[in-house]
């Protein structure tokens, strides 16, 4: 059966999550409980690793832009679908749907890039700790982080302009609950092997390149470990590193998921579901993840806390 006829499309239908008139208000209410923890906790990461003294180290400078990029996606993605929740129809704009796109592509990116920094960082700090404050100065871990914001913006240009530049069907009904690539691709009209292949090859790139940062500074990290003769000096480098590898299983394990699956067994209802976890359960996670099993962000949590009852007494 073919495509139908080209026409200009103005606004795109998302499908959303389910399409069951009783589950919306449920729905509505749990992924508002979900996204306003997200805010919450990657908001009070920010402003925690900002504001407190014995946060400011390279490994918490990378863990606030974590934050920034974990609430850059579920931003990207969370409002408009609580929105859809509530409303008739929908819809959403041609240019809000290329919007939601790129923010997605750029802070989706440079989270993959920024947690492969943050694997290099305790690399460094376990390995060579004598020099981990010269080697991780504060210009070098600017740059770590500007890089991967910087790729993300191009990356997202690159994809985004090559979607929406190309004529879509009449038919814009998106089976997603925001817009992404692969479902915004089965409805353009023209040829679309180039762009499949452009994010065929960026997204195992992206994936394997950061990936492999981690498992070799993992590598590394492990045999520093093994070759330490004092129990307690193993124990503090795995504690060190414990919420980190925790955070990178669930994330890569989900997008490794999503995007490395033979073509032939894509269905967008799986899809949904995994972006679901990804885009918005993951976000809200990393911030527990990094408090409840760090002692410097609980300190620093709790002594800004008093500091706050302090102020209001």
């Amino acid at each position: 059966m073919g495509k139908p006829n080209l026409t200009a499309v103005n606004e795109f239908i998302l499908k959303g999550i389910t399409s069951c008139p009783e589950l919306q208000a449920p729905l509505f209410g749990l992924f508002l409980i979900i996204y306003m923890s997200t805010l919450v906790g990657n908001l009070g990461m920010i402003i925690l690793t900002k504001v407190d003294q014995r946060l400011q180290t390279p490994m918490y400078f990378f863990l606030r832009h974590l934050a920034l990029s974990d609430l850059g996606y579920s931003t990207a993605v969370g409002p408009k679908m609580l929105v859809n929740f509530v409303v008739d129809q929908n819809t959403i704009s041609y240019y809000l749907c290329a919007t939601q796109l790129a923010f997605f592509c750029v802070f989706i990116t440079s989270e993959l890039y920024i947690l492969s920094v943050m694997a290099y960082d305790r690399y460094v700090a376990i390995c060579n700790p004598l020099l981990y404050t010269v080697i991780m100065s504060q210009s070098i871990c600017q740059f770590l982080v500007a890089v991967p914001y910087l790729y993300g913006i191009f990356l997202s240009l690159l994809v985004t302009t090559k979607i929406f530049t190309l004529p879509f069907c009449d038919y814009n009904v998106i089976s997603h609950f925001y817009c992404d690539s692969l479902p915004l691709i089965s409805l353009l009209c023209s040829n679309t092997n180039e762009i499949e292949m452009i994010i065929l090859i960026l997204a195992a790139f992206n994936l394997f390149s950061s990936l492999l940062i981690v498992l070799v500074s993992y590598l590394l990290i492990l045999i520093a470990i093994l070759r330490m003769k004092s129990a307690e000096g193993r124990h503090k480098a795995f504690s060190t590193c414990g919420s980190h590898l925790m955070a990178l299983i669930v994330f890569y394990g989900t997008l490794l998921y999503m995007y490395v699956q033979p073509k032939s067994s894509h269905s967008f209802d799986i899809d949904k579901m995994a972006s679901i976890f990804y885009t918005l359960v993951i976000p809200m996670l990393n911030p527990l993840i990094y408090s409840l099993r760090n002692k410097d962000v609980k300190y620093a949590l709790l002594s800004t806390w008093k500091k706050i009852c302090n102020l209001f007494s």
